[in-house]
């Protein structure tokens, strides 16, 4: 327990060259595929001037917006950020504030996926385990929470179904294609032992125990405030845009909040990674609906709000069919780029779907379907 604390000591004053072989195997490797998949968007810090300052708070401060705010690749949507809360306190177009804020939400994930398995090297796998469980799907979790508040029930059951489905059927298909496609003279095999050896012996953290968790902490109040614009102004978006709250919901708000999830799976299937690959689409599916969704239901019934999973025939059928095309996919052990292919093809006839369908919002629950063309929905809109 010294030897931690001593640890942390010295990342937090900006000596980053820590000895982590007297950590044990579970803990150097105690790694899930979800963070590895978010670990190929990270870029490394230069800190050599950092490290020269003479002053420990201002090193530590220093190190820590270096390697928490500037360490992704995706550091560039950052300004989104503070652009949809400008959008949203001086009142401009609700659109620009849905849009702003989905845009802030992507690198957030990602940030709240790095500092969990920072806190996860102190930690040990066990917790750190339980940690990603929590903070893994934390934007499907608050964004779902705050349309429970505002009692959208809709938009619950189709972002939700709609991270499922993208996961299934859009991350995967997607990174077994790209990967099929770059590694066409060699097969395809999910060999776990391989995958793992090769990538976490030298990962080490990079900031101190106490700094992750209060960046934690203050990424996932901006989560918050940036999911409940979301649930505000998603209904202003879809008549401003022509676009059905389905559409929205099960398409749009999956692919963006999780951008930065599903970019490292592609990459990871690029190097001829696929259990890593499977480990983000199959782990994050399972995840949202063995925790997320009746987490939700709970919430739902002590907030004194009526939610089941009843869903319409169409998003029943779109789920089964996600199901049965990802097992046939994965059946025999191996992979090639006509699967994903599929999987594409079949994520995208499941969205032109949701494209034309028309659904009446009401925010208790979907009961009515009608479908229209969609360039009469956008001209009606």
């Amino acid at each position: 327990m010294g030897s931690r604390n001593q640890e942390a000591w010295l990342l937090e004053n900006g000596n980053n060259n820590v000895n982590h072989k007297g950590l044990s195997k579970e803990m150097r490797h105690g790694r899930t595929a979800h963070n590895m998949s978010s670990s190929s968007m990270r870029k490394k810090s230069d800190l050599t001037i950092v490290t020269k300052l003479r002053s420990g708070l201002l090193r530590n401060i220093l190190v820590n917006i270096q390697e928490v705010i500037l360490g992704t690749k995706l550091s560039v949507l950052f300004p989104a950020i503070p652009l949809a809360v400008v959008a949203q306190c001086f009142g401009f177009a609700r659109p620009w504030v849905f849009a702003l804020s989905l845009l802030g939400l992507t690198p957030l994930a990602e940030r709240v996926s790095f500092l969990t398995e920072q806190v996860a090297y102190y930690t040990g796998p066990t917790v750190g385990g339980l940690l990603n469980a929590t903070c893994g799907n934390v934007t499907e979790l608050i964004i779902a929470i705050f349309a429970l508040s505002h009692n959208k029930i809709a938009v619950v059951k189709y972002s939700l179904l709609g991270s499922i489905l993208s996961n299934l059927l859009l991350v995967l298909g997607t990174s077994l294609f790209c990967g099929g496609i770059a590694n066409l003279r060699q097969e395809q095999k999910y060999d776990r032992e391989d995958d793992e050896e090769g990538d976490n012996a030298s990962e080490e953290a990079v900031i101190g125990f106490w700094s992750a968790i209060a960046w934690l902490v203050g990424m996932t109040v901006l989560i918050a405030l940036l999911s409940e614009y979301v649930v505000q102004t998603i209904e202003d978006a879809s008549d401003s845009w022509g676009l059905s709250i389905s559409f929205l919901s099960i398409i749009l708000l999956p692919i963006v909040g999780n951008a930065a999830e599903h970019a490292g799976a592609i990459i990871f299937a690029f190097k001829n990674k696929l259990d890593i690959t499977l480990g983000v689409s199959l782990g994050s599916s399972t995840q949202i609906s063995m925790f997320v969704v009746p987490l939700c239901v709970i919430v739902s019934w002590i907030l004194g709000i009526k939610m089941d999973l009843n869903l319409n025939l169409l998003e029943t059928v779109s789920l089964a069919v996600a199901i049965v095309t990802t097992a046939f996919a994965l059946q025999d052990g191996t992979s090639h780029y006509m699967k994903g292919l599929v999987l594409i093809l079949c994520y995208v006839v499941i969205g032109a779907c949701f494209f034309v369908q028309r659904i009446p919002f009401n925010q208790s629950n979907v009961t009515n379907v009608t479908l229209k063309p969609a360039t009469e929905a956008a001209f009606t809109a």
